[in-house]
C-alpha cells in the first residue's frame, strides 16, 4: 500500500473506537507531512511521524493564531478548533500571561490537595453504581461515573455551579458537532453568553476559584480583553470535562478488552496504575483530526516545506503509535520501557490541565480495581456508540461485575 499522489481526504476512516485508520502507518513510513484536505474543505499540512510532531509542537513558528485570519484555512464545520484563535501580534504575550494566571490553580501540589476530594467523588459514585446493580444486571459506567466526575471537578476547580451541567455539557456537544449551517457556531455564542453571565456574577463577590481570578486579572489588566477572558473560560470548561471523560471512557475499554492487564491492575492497583494511566493517555486516541497550528513564517520539515499561512495539523494518536518511537506501537503495554508520549502535547502548549488529567485518571482506575475487581463489559466493544463530535469516544459503557 502505498500513498497516492493526490490530497488526502481527512478524516480516514477507523476500524473502531481504539485503533486508527491503518493508513497513518503507511503516512509515518512513506509521506510523515503531506498534504490534505480537511473536513471543511480546505488545504492543509497532515504531519504524522513521532519526531516531526514533537518538533513542531516546540516550534515557535507555529502559533494558533493566522496573519489574515479571513483567508485560513478551516479544519471542521465544528466550533471547536475550526480555525485561527487569539490575536497575531500578541500571540506569545497573550499565551505567557494566560499560564502565567493559570498555573498556581493546576499545578502539582493544587491536584495533590484536590485528591482527596476527587477520591470521595470516585467513591460516591462506585456507591451509586453498587447499589444500582443490585437491581439490575448491567449498570452504564459512562453516565454513572466517566462522565459526572470530570465535570463535578472542573466545576468546582472553576467555580462553574454544577446544577448547569446538562447546559454546558448540551453546548459541549452542539460546539464538537459537525454542523451544517452554523449550528455548531451558535451554540459557542451561547456558550460565551453563559460564561460572561457566569463571570458577571461573579464580579460583586470574587471567590477562591479560576474564573474569578480571571475576572481580577481581566479588571486589572487594560490588555487583557473581556472577550479573551470569556474565550478562555470557556476553553477551560470545555476542555476541562471533555477530554477527561473520554479518556476514562477509552482507558476501560482498553482493560476491559485485555483482561491480562485488567488483573494486574487489580492485583496491585496503587503500584500499577500510574503505568497503566500513562499507557492510556499515549494509545486513547479520541479525536480523528489532531492539534492546529499556522505556519508564522515558511518552516522546513520532514523534507518538506510549510508555507507562511498554511494550516498543520499534528496528529498526537499518529505520533503516538510510531514504531521508530515505541516498540509494539500500537500494543496497549503498560510495562513497556518507554515513559514518554505526547498526549498531553509537548513544549510552550504542554497541557496546563495534565496534573489534573492524571490526578482524575489515576483514582478512577485505582479505585475501579480495588473495588470492581470483577467489572467487565456487558456489550461487545464494537456494539457501543461513538459520539459524533470531533472529540470523539463513547456515549455508554454497559458493564458488569
Amino acid at each position: 500500500m502505498s500513498v497516492a499522489a493526490e490530497r488526502l481526504q481527512l478524516p480516514f476512516d477507523r476500524p473502531n473506537v481504539l485503533d486508527l485508520a491503518p493508513l497513518y502507518e503507511v503516512l509515518r513510513r512513506e509521506a510523515p507531512v503531506t498534504p490534505v484536505t480537511t473536513p471543511a474543505g480546505d488545504p492543509a499540512w497532515l504531519v504524522t511521524r513521532y519526531d516531526e510532531v514533537r518538533e513542531l509542537l516546540g516550534d515557535k513558528r507555529l502559533g494558533r493564531s493566522h496573519p489574515e485570519p479571513e483567508r485560513a484555512s478551516r479544519i471542521t464545520t465544528a466550533a471547536v478548533q475550526d480555525g485561527p484563535t487569539g490575536t497575531y501580534e500578541s500571540e506569545e504575550a497573550d499565551h505567557k500571561r494566560m499560564r502565567r494566571l493559570l498555573t498556581p490553580a493546576f499545578s502539582a501540589k493544587r491536584m495533590r490537595m484536590l485528591s482527596q476530594h476527587v477520591q470521595d467523588l470516585v467513591d460516591g459514585y462506585v456507591d451509586q453504581l453498587i447499589a444500582e446493580r443490585e437491581s439490575s444486571d448491567v449498570v452504564d459506567l459512562h453516565t454513572g461515573l466517566a462522565f459526572p466526575l470530570p465535570v463535578a471537578v472542573i466545576c468546582q476547580l472553576l467555580g462553574v455551579p454544577e446544577s448547569d451541567r446538562e447546559l454546558f455539557h448540551a453546548l459541549s456537544e452542539r460546539m464538537a458537532s459537525p454542523s451544517e449551517g452554523g449550528e455548531a457556531h451558535r451554540a459557542r455564542e451561547e456558550f460565551s453568553r453563559y460564561m460572561a453571565g457566569l463571570a458577571e456574577s461573579k464580579r460583586g463577590q470574587l471567590g477562591e476559584d479560576v474564573i474569578s481570578d480571571l475576572v481580577r486579572a481581566q479588571s486589572a489588566d487594560e490588555g487583557f480583553d473581556y472577550a479573551e477572558m470569556v474565550r478562555l473560560c470557556v476553553g477551560l470548561l470545555f476542555a476541562g470535562h471533555e477530554t477527561t471523560v473520554n479518556r476514562i471512557g477509552l482507558g476501560v475499554l482498553f482493560l476491559m478488552t485485555r483482561p491480562e492487564h485488567w488483573t494486574a491492575l487489580t492485583a496491585d492497583p496503587d503500584g500499577r496504575v500510574d503505568a497503566t494511566v500513562e499507557e492510556i493517555m499515549r494509545l486513547g486516541a479520541p479525536g480523528d483530526l489532531g492539534l492546529l497550528r499556522y505556519a508564522h513564517t515558511d518552516v522546513e520539515v520532514g523534507g518538506t516545506t510549510i508555507r507562511t499561512g498554511d494550516a498543520v495539523i499534528l496528529s498526537v494518536n499518529s505520533a503516538n503509535r510510531d514504531e521508530s518511537a515505541y516498540a509494539d506501537a500500537e500494543t496497549f503495554d503498560p510495562d513497556r520501557a518507554e515513559r514518554t508520549h505526547l498526549g498531553f502535547g509537548h513544549g510552550a502548549h504542554f497541557c496546563i490541565g495534565a496534573s489534573l488529567a492524571r490526578t482524575e485518571l489515576r483514582i478512577v482506575f485505582a479505585t475501579l480495581a480495588r473495588r470492581l475487581p470483577g467489572l467487565r463489559l456487558a456489550k461487545d466493544a464494537d456494539e457501543l456508540p461513538v459520539r459524533p463530535t470531533i472529540t470523539g469516544g463513547v456515549s455508554e459503557l454497559p458493564v458488569t461485575w
